[in-house]
Formats: C-alpha cells, structure tokens, sequence
C-alpha cells in the first residue's frame, strides 16, 4: 500500500491580528521579514517592511477600529503581495502634500515602491494590499 503526503492547495502565506495602535507597525515588520526570509526573498526585505509599515500606519491613523489583519503571501512563484485589513469602509486616499509637510506620503510611497496596489471592499471593510515583484536571493 503506498502512502501519499496530501499536497498544499492555495497560496503560502502568513497572516496575524493586531491591536490598530503604532506599535504594530513593528510586529509587521517582523512578520514581513520572516515570510521573506523563509521564502528566500530577503532582497524584497527593505521596499515589504516600508510598504507594510506605510499600509498599517494608515489603518492606525484613518479607520479607527480596534484591530487590523497584516498578511503577507505569495500568489505564485513571482509575486508576493502585502496587505492589511480593517473595518473601515473609507477609501484610502493618496494625498499630494507640500514640500513642508511631515506626513501624508505613505501611499505615493507605496505606489513608488510596489509593483500595484489597490483596495478591496467588503460589505464589514476593506483591505489596502501592494504586491512586489519575487526575485530569490542570488
């Protein structure tokens, strides 16, 4: 009699529920780092963590809930996608302040940085998620 390993179906990913305060932004960040790393894909490392870190700072900041969802996957072998969801049915709005101004550039930074990004509406909330291109560390 042969035995078969059942195959995982679906995208690889990471995900976790934190309290929407600041310091999540750094439980993020280490969450983005260890996917990365465990896929091999360190070099995504620096654009993640900025992109996840601007994405919760929103949420944080603009939606006023309680707790947000980080999760980090990989679609397929060339795109790894981050994203944050919360109860907020507001859309995020990419501001275009002036030279003086100390905030309002996390989502240009986002649309720099990531390859696409968009927001996903649900009828309880939204989800702002940034994909980047997977390249495995040489």
């Amino acid at each position: 009699m042969t035995v078969t390993r059942p195959n995982a179906i679906g995208a690889p990913g990471y995900s976790e529920t934190m309290p929407c305060e600041p310091e999540s932004a750094s439980r993020a960040r280490r969450l983005v780092r260890a996917a990365l790393n465990t896929w091999g894909l360190g070099n995504l490392i620096g654009d993640g963590t900025l992109i996840i870190s601007e994405l919760v700072g929103n949420s944080v900041r603009h939606s006023g809930c309680r707790l947000l969802r980080v999760s980090v996957r990989l679609p397929d072998r060339d795109r790894v996608r981050l994203a944050v969801t919360d109860k907020c049915l507001r859309p995020p709005i990419a501001q275009a302040p002036d030279s003086n101004e100390e905030c309002g550039r996390g989502l240009l930074l986002v649309s720099a940085m990531a390859d696409r990004w968009d927001t996903e509406y649900r009828a309880w909330g939204k989800t702002v998620w940034a994909e980047l291109r997977a390249k495995a560390d040489s």
